[in-house]
């Protein structure tokens, strides 16, 4: 329970604080100052390691862990991720704590403050996916349910569902004919 408590204060804090919610820039800033031990990995630099082919690879692929809620990881989530939200979480999937970890929720936010945590607890290799899932999906990278490839990505919120490109919007894509 603590653990989400944290999660939950540390998202509520920047609706009490002033961001910017429509700036990338100001987000991104803010998670940055919030979280400066957190390595931060673009959207570009995971797409081409996950590009690579593991037998010819120099550096194995990394876990991808989805820090966002259970319903939020249900709408969609970068494919192969797997959902942890607590470090007692990431302990249960039984990996390394040497092995490469990139964290991600919406915007970065609450995956930096797992991935500090994570660093805390003794993993070695872990990055933050910098802009998460919602600037992944924005560049129009794949995003997946229940195995297939998605179009929606959980909004989070109204505010913070501003930074979700409309498209992406639960209920935004109308069925082709």
């Amino acid at each position: 329970m603590f653990p989400r408590l944290g999660a939950w204060l540390a998202v509520a804090s920047l609706y009490v604080f002033p961001v910017n919610a429509q700036s990338w820039e100001s987000v991104l800033e803010t998670v940055r100052r919030r979280f400066p031990s957190v390595r931060q990995l673009s959207t570009r630099d995971l797409a081409t390691w996950l590009a690579v082919d593991p037998k010819t690879a120099e550096r194995p692929k990394p876990v991808l862990l989805d820090t966002r809620s259970a319903e939020e990881y249900g709408v969609s989530h970068l494919p192969g991720a797997r959902h942890a939200d607590t470090v007692e979480a990431v302990r249960a999937l039984g990996f390394r704590q040497s092995d490469p970890v990139v964290v991600y929720c919406s915007v970065g936010y609450r995956s930096s403050a797992l991935a500090e945590k994570l660093s805390a607890a003794g993993w070695t290799n872990v990055w933050n996916l910098e802009g998460s899932i919602f600037a992944w999906a924005n560049e129009g990278r794949l995003v997946h349910r229940a195995g297939k490839p998605a179009d929606e990505v959980h909004p989070y919120d109204a505010k913070w569902g501003a930074l979700l490109k409309p498209e992406h919007h639960p209920g935004a894509r109308v069925p082709k004919s």
